[in-house]
């Protein structure tokens, strides 16, 4: 377990479905204007609110929720054909105001704790690199956390979730071309585990799914647009995380 970590247990939770699974790993940040507020809810019953972990500004990690229970993290979420994430993932809190209170970079040493608790936890369940994702990467409709300031890059480089490296030498214009419009679009957002229809236009919803892979894995262009250096990372990721 890692060290330092201190019991602040909240009342938000209960037991896990039998049989299921410890197989996702979802971050979030609080999106409060301070750390105490946000520890505050998790921690009200009638919030019914909670994580197992929540991550301060100063590397302090307090744990609310025991992993082998159930924390109220996600919401209505969906990923790689599986709804109802609260029953199979462990919730991670990341303090940060977001972006409705003053969004800011996440502090060197938050970071750190961060990859050193997701490394800690990935010691114990057997949680696949492309399950490890935002809370926006499962609810796009109605999440932004923990935004494009979160490093996630790095996060991977250490051993934590999926960022595919070598896109220059694969070749850009391969993967534009390889692309093969919306419907290619469409068919690798699905694969890498997102809920988006086979078929149709650039709408809304499809745009909304495109800035929260934006937000994960191309952080400076969140467009909603499906641009050239998108459909090449957004490739890139559908392969890594299929093998094909």
């Amino acid at each position: 377990m890692t060290p330092g970590i201190r019991e602040l247990p909240s009342p938000n939770q209960d037991e896990r479905p039998a049989g299921t699974p410890i197989d996702m790993l979802i971050l979030h940040y609080t999106g409060m204007k301070t750390a105490r507020a946000a520890i505050e809810r998790l921690r009200d019953p009638a919030a019914k609110a909670s994580a197992h972990y929540l991550v301060e500004e100063d590397g302090g990690i307090l744990r609310l929720v025991a992993e082998e229970r159930r924390a109220f993290h996600a919401g209505v979420s969906y990923w790689r054909g599986n709804s109802e994430l609260n029953g199979r993932s462990i919730g991670v809190e990341i303090v940060n105001p977001g972006h409705e209170f003053g969004y800011r970079d996440f502090p060197v040493l938050q970071l750190a704790a961060v990859c050193d608790l997701c490394l800690s936890i990935l010691s114990r369940h057997a949680i696949p690199a492309r399950n490890i994702v935002g809370h926006s990467d499962v609810a796009p409709d109605r999440k932004q956390d923990p935004g494009g300031k979160f490093e996630w890059e790095a996060l991977a480089q250490n051993g934590v979730g999926v960022w595919p490296v070598g896109l220059e030498d694969r070749g850009m214009t391969r993967w534009v071309r390889d692309a093969a419009g919306l419907r290619g679009v469409r068919a690798a957002l699905a694969d890498i585990g997102y809920r988006v229809a086979r078929e149709g236009a650039l709408d809304p919803a499809l745009s909304g799914v495109l800035r929260a892979f934006q937000r994960h894995w191309r952080p400076e262009a969140v467009t909603g647009q499906a641009d050239a250096g998108t459909l090449a990372r957004l490739l890139a990721v559908a392969e890594m995380v299929t093998g094909r």
